[in-house]
């Protein structure tokens, strides 16, 4: 069967307009990308289309008509909520054009929500829960669908829900990624500008799970394990990436890459025995560093590490982020200069509890920790993180549901501490100038520029985009500023949708502000070598055991 794997563009709030946000940062789709290896190694033809790339059209027409193009049996979307609609869009494209053609959605949007989805859009024929390797193997071997686990379908007017799967714990048994099947790459791809020095640069994921589950995060509809690829696993796919695309920078993507230190330290020792010439960007937490394995980073080539903050204020930490103090962060950054690395500082504006007076708290706490860079998000609530029914009840705030702006980048959800949306915008944008225009960074940035110099010639490529985006945004400012505080809903976006999570998520959503046992230092983690997937009938587990939930550390 001939499968074709879709990466949605998502929502852009700028209609007529290139979403210019890619001139920023423009990363591969991994995880389909992971499928379409997967699905290639056993004999299935795939292709791999990324409404986002540097050659995809503009258009849920031209972009159907591209995927139609490949010839596919079976398409699947990967989506997240905000991309959800755009995927849904097209697929209703597709089914008009094609409709004997098998559709598949899935990603974190899909295991959240379940069988309500495909209530409401009947251009769906099914939806893939969890992990998708397992089940889009067994869709495209043409397997009956009432006996494939982790997914949700249509029988006839009925709607099931099939079972979860045993997790694919040896992640060594995977290839790696179909980075040859993504148009423009690495080429059209690049990192967030200035945080990289050699190009060309890439994303790579060396995990999946963490071990704590944090209030905001979504991806708790996972799994919360932590398992992980191997240090020559890792080493291996980093001179895959370098010999075969020339790949020079990585940002590693696990949430929690420094989790198990003995893979740090095999994974030091062997870039550092065996150098590769590749530099990296990864995410820690405090708690799992050490002013030694900060060192031995930076000998195997980490350039920048990003620290989960989140927020200033105490109490948001404690009810958002258990387990991480202010102290901490601040002696954890001390640690990251002091071993010749640059520090960036993850942050969220708008959790329930927020106030102006926390805001301008964090604000100041950032100053005052020098930080290389930093990223401030605005935060969404998002289906099935553990937060969600707080932020939809109405008890700590306002909330709009528009699947289209929850990309945190747009104040979807208002704390009541705060008077309106507008006062928010405001506050965001006055640290951001904050920031940027302090006397610190800039004397930092200054230093560093030559050092940037791929970054500069995208910012002088791409000159002529840049200045029409400003022209453009100068021009329609006003009208720009009203729609995002009186945006239409989708026509087809249904409204208070429930989490549809097993009884073991909501177990786990309900105890997410105490972390999770982590991983023992050093230690293997239970179960760590364990079961692939299994190829044939005979081979599978006959009681799947229930997907844990999987949070974000960052």
């Amino acid at each position: 069967m001939r499968v074709t794997l879709v990466h949605p563009a998502g929502f852009n709030f700028v209609p007529g307009q290139p979403d210019f946000s890619v001139l920023a940062n423009r990363m591969a789709p991994i995880g389909i990308l992971q499928l379409a290896a997967w699905l290639e190694k056993h004999g299935h033809p795939t292709a791999v289309h990324d409404c986002l790339g540097p050659v995809a059209p503009r258009g849920v027409a031209a972009n159907a008509a591209a995927i139609l193009a490949t010839k596919p049996d079976l398409v699947g979307f990967s989506a997240t909520t905000a991309g959800f609609l755009d995927a849904a869009d097209l697929a209703a494209e597709i089914r008009r054009r094609e409709p004997a053609i098998k559709i598949v959605v899935g990603n974190v949007h899909a295991t959240a929500i379940g069988a309500p989805l495909l209530q409401h859009f009947p251009e769906i024929d099914a939806l893939c829960i969890g992990e998708g390797e397992g089940a889009m193997l067994d869709l495209a071997e043409g397997r009956a669908w009432k006996d494939i686990p982790n997914i949700v379908y249509r029988d006839g007017d009925t709607i099931r829900t099939n079972p979860r799967r045993a997790r694919i714990l040896d992640l060594d048994s995977l290839p790696f990624p179909a980075y040859e099947k993504l148009a423009g790459f690495p080429r059209g791809y690049h990192l967030p500008l200035f945080s990289y020095e050699k190009r060309w640069g890439a994303t790579m994921i060396t995990s999946r799970g963490c071990p704590y589950t944090c209030s905001f995060c979504d991806r708790t509809v996972f799994e919360r394990t932590h398992k992980f690829n191997s240090a020559a696993y890792i080493h291996e796919h980093m001179r895959h990436l370098r010999d075969r695309f020339g790949v020079h920078h990585l940002n590693i993507y696990d949430d929690l890459f420094t989790a198990h230190k003995q893979r740090i330290d095999e994974l030091c020792r062997l870039l550092v025995d065996r150098p590769l010439g590749v530099s990296f960007n990864c995410a820690i937490r405090t708690g799992h560093t050490s002013a030694e394995m900060l060192r031995d980073l930076k000998r195997a080539g980490a350039f920048m590490v990003s620290l989960g903050i989140e927020s200033a204020d105490p109490a948001m930490m404690r009810r958002h982020k258990a387990g991480v103090t202010l102290e901490a962060v601040r002696d954890t950054v001390e640690k990251i200069h002091a071993a010749g690395l640059r520090a960036k500082g993850l942050f969220i504006f708008g959790l329930p509890g927020e106030t102006p007076e926390t805001v301008r708290a964090t604000s100041d706490f950032i100053l005052s920790l020098d930080l290389d860079d930093m990223n401030l998000t605005k935060f969404s609530p998002l289906y099935g993180a553990p937060i969600w029914e707080e932020c939809t009840s109405g008890r700590s705030g306002d909330f709009v549901e528009d699947w289209r702006l929850m990309n945190c980048l747009n104040f979807v959800f208002k704390p009541s501490g705060f008077s309106s949306r507008e006062e928010m915008d405001a506050l965001y944008n006055w640290h951001v100038r904050r920031y940027y225009d302090s006397k610190g960074y800039r004397r930092r940035f200054a230093r560093r520029l030559w050092s940037h110099r791929w970054s500069l010639w995208h910012v002088v490529k791409h000159t002529p985009q840049i200045i029409k985006a400003a022209r453009y945004f100068s021009a329609n400012k006003a009208q720009l500023e009203a729609a995002k505080h009186d945006f239409p809903l989708h026509p087809r976006q249904p409204q208070n949708l429930a989490p549809a999570l097993s009884p073991e998520l909501r177990a786990d959503a309900a105890a997410s502000l105490a972390p999770a046992v982590p991983p023992v230092a050093g230690g293997a983690d239970p179960g760590e070598r364990c079961e692939t997937l299994p190829r044939s009938a005979s081979e599978r587990p006959a009681s799947p055991r229930p997907a844990t939930a999987r949070p974000s550390s960052q």
